[in-house]
């Protein structure tokens, strides 16, 4: 499985970016693509640490759900997520891509053995988890504007 620790993944990430903008429609949801990229932004402050989402009592915690969830098919369309990661008003949209491509090396920049934040949902992850999570789930959105 891809994930946002592989340079080559990162890339391929950043190209669909380019295929976007702020006009692109979404095939479902109601994000607008602005505030989906800083949906995006916020969901990587939050696996460095730098944004802090109260934890969630849910059975996906534990294993093996939450690695069939992390690992398995793709997530459904109109998945729940943590507030926290839609409290932001969006900047405009350059700001916003510049500022998910930032985020993707600040989080790929993290040393093997760094202390990773607790993930709201998932608890405690291991580094190949927290970067299969963070691909995936931007994957998720991309393919939400059909790119």
């Amino acid at each position: 499985m891809k994930n946002l620790w592989e340079p080559d993944a990162r890339q391929e990430i950043s190209e669909r970016i380019d295929l976007l903008t702020p006009d692109s429609t979404a095939k479902w949801g109601k994000f607008t693509a602005t505030q989906m990229m800083a949906h995006l932004v916020d969901g990587l402050r939050m696996a460095t640490g730098e944004l802090v989402a109260k934890d969630k009592k849910l059975p996906i915690r534990f294993t093996p759900l939450k690695q069939l969830i992390i690992y398995g098919p793709p997530f459904p369309r109109n998945s729940p997520t943590a507030p926290e990661l839609l409290a932001r008003k969006p900047e405009d949209w350059d700001a916003e891509c510049a500022s998910l491509r930032r985020m993707m090396e600040v989080f790929a920049g993290r040393k093997p053995g760094a202390k990773l934040p607790r993930h709201p949902a998932f608890g405690n992850l291991s580094r190949q988890a927290w970067g299969a999570l963070g691909y995936k789930h931007i994957d998720h959105h991309l393919k939400q504007f059909g790119v």
